[in-house]
């Protein structure tokens, strides 16, 4: 068997055993699991090396395509690392010829939380030049870790009681958990300092930060990241009707700001002056979602979302099924602008 153990991931991420065949990086934490993927294909690659990134939609497509890049050299020799996000179970077939004779081929793939049966993670766990990657949500150990490596880094001095204060807030998706951190070193770049009261002005809940993304996924026209942010705000257990409503007031705000823009204000002087001021973080995709929608679009859109809130309420059953279809269908509205 080569299925590690959650604890044994960090380590075979420094110094992987193999460095040809399989690596499945799987389970709930969605962001660990893109964070694995992407430092493990650094690893494979190597300094100045190549890494092709894939979509399992893609590849699903066109299977034929995956055998292909991972088996062509680069412009600058050796051969490339492939990265596949989203992974399914319809890429079994196609891996299983990799993971028996890779002839120096490296593919990291991205999946969801897989059963033990799952044909993907078997075929994996089971074969010679296969490696797979648990990624489970931190423990208060592992992010208790986290926390102080982030700030020593950075060489921030934090009071004791705010990695008490983190872990209260943190620790359901490591990508998450990041971008909080990254957040909390910016803000502490000149003073070198963070108390528990920082952490109480700084950090939203994961709640807010997960349906932030899917609010810009949708309104971009990223359905990649729709899907990827709606997986992890439901694995937060997040209502899909809260999800509905709250990325409807999304839109209508998006709608008051268009009104702004329309009557002769740039877009940058309305996000500058609105209030609540939007987080940095979000501002490019803003500006984007600003500049692409327009008042009759943003009306069909807040529509369409107050009609879906009112069907998830009366079909609550049906609810995350009637969330993932509207918001697919606004995520189109935004590609095809």
């Amino acid at each position: 068997m080569t299925a590690l153990k959650a604890h044994e991931v960090n380590r075979f991420l420094a110094r992987p055993d193999i460095r040809e065949g399989v690596f499945l990086a799987y389970g709930p934490d969605t962001g660990l699991v893109r964070e694995t993927a992407q430092r493990l294909a650094a690893t494979l690659a190597g300094q100045g090396g190549d890494v092709v990134v894939l979509e399992g939609s893609e590849l699903e497509a066109e299977p034929g395509r995956l055998a292909v890049e991972a088996k062509t050299d680069s412009l600058f020799g050796g051969r490339p690392v492939v990265r596949v996000r989203s992974a399914g179970k319809a890429l079994t077939v196609i891996l299983s010829e990799l993971a028996a004779a890779p002839e120096g081929a490296a593919v990291v793939v991205e999946a969801g939380n897989l059963p033990p049966r799952d044909p993907l993670r078997a075929l994996v766990e089971a074969g010679r030049f296969g490696r797979a990657l648990p990624c489970y949500p931190d423990s208060d150990e592992t992010l208790t870790r986290l926390i102080a490596e982030t700030f020593a880094q950075a060489g921030i001095a934090a009071a004791p009681e705010v990695a008490t204060a983190l872990r209260e807030t943190l620790g359901n998706d490591r990508e998450i958990t990041r971008r909080e951190l990254e957040k909390l070193v910016l803000y502490a770049a000149d003073s070198k300092r963070l108390t528990e009261a920082d952490i109480v002005l700084l950090c939203a809940d994961n709640a807010a930060l997960a349906i932030d993304d899917i609010a810009d996924a949708a309104g971009t026209g990223r359905a990649d990241r729709l899907d990827e942010a709606l997986s992890r705000a439901l694995a937060l257990a997040i209502n899909p009707q809260q999800i509905l409503t709250l990325t409807m007031l999304h839109f209508a705000g998006l709608r008051r700001w268009r009104a702004d823009v329309d009557s002769g204000r740039s877009v940058r002087d309305v996000l500058d002056n609105a209030r609540p001021k939007p987080h940095f973080s979000r501002r490019a995709a803003l500006e984007q979602q600003l500049r692409l929608w327009s008042d009759v679009a943003l009306a069909a859109a807040t529509g369409r979302l107050h009609a879906a809130t009112a069907e998830s309420r009366r079909r609550p059953a049906l609810a995350e099924t009637i969330l993932r279809r509207t918001l697919l269908a606004l995520s189109q509205m935004a590609a095809e602008r």
